[in-house]
């Protein structure tokens, strides 16, 4: 699949010891999506996805195109630099995704209120045929305290 060249994608940061079944490199079981930011705002992943993730022979499975989706949303979202989870996701299956197929995900925060993000995504084929759409609200959410790094703050001589 190619790039339009005048979409300057820049890669989107993210932890070297993620797990996340969908982007985590340090998941050896995940997806591994690498995703990456266009001038406009948009997250942009370029992904082919193995047959191991199959439902009916030669097409994902239903999951995982709903996993695809979500992760875009959350990526959206991280690329303004937030961290939220879904609170509400809806897909709207419109065509079978094939199997260890080139497909473009694509992903953009259409409004904000608080800490509620609403969020839209698609899955298109190399011709730029939409397989999937996908619309959520994320939250966000606060990140995790080490509780060891907040005793040290609170009795600093340990």
């Amino acid at each position: 699949m190619t790039t339009p060249t005048n979409e300057n994608l820049k890669p989107l940061a993210h932890g070297a010891q993620n797990r996340c079944f969908g982007c985590g490199q340090a998941n050896p079981a995940g997806l591994h999506l690498e995703f990456l930011l266009a001038n406009d705002g948009r997250v942009v992943c370029l992904a082919n996805i193995a047959d191991t993730f199959e439902g009916p022979p030669g097409y994902l499975h239903g999951g995982i195109i709903a996993t695809l989706l979500d992760e875009t949303m959350s990526k959206a979202v991280r690329s303004h630099g937030l961290v939220a989870m879904t609170r509400h996701m809806e897909v709207d299956y419109q065509r079978p995704v094939k199997s260890a197929a080139p497909i473009r995900l694509e992903g953009q925060v259409t409004r904000s209120e608080g800490r509620k993000h609403w969020v839209e995504a698609k899955v298109l084929d190399e011709s730029g045929k939409v397989l999937a759409e996908g619309n959520g609200l994320f939250v966000e959410v606060q990140a995790r305290r080490d509780p060891l790094a907040a005793q040290f703050e609170s009795n600093p001589r340990g």
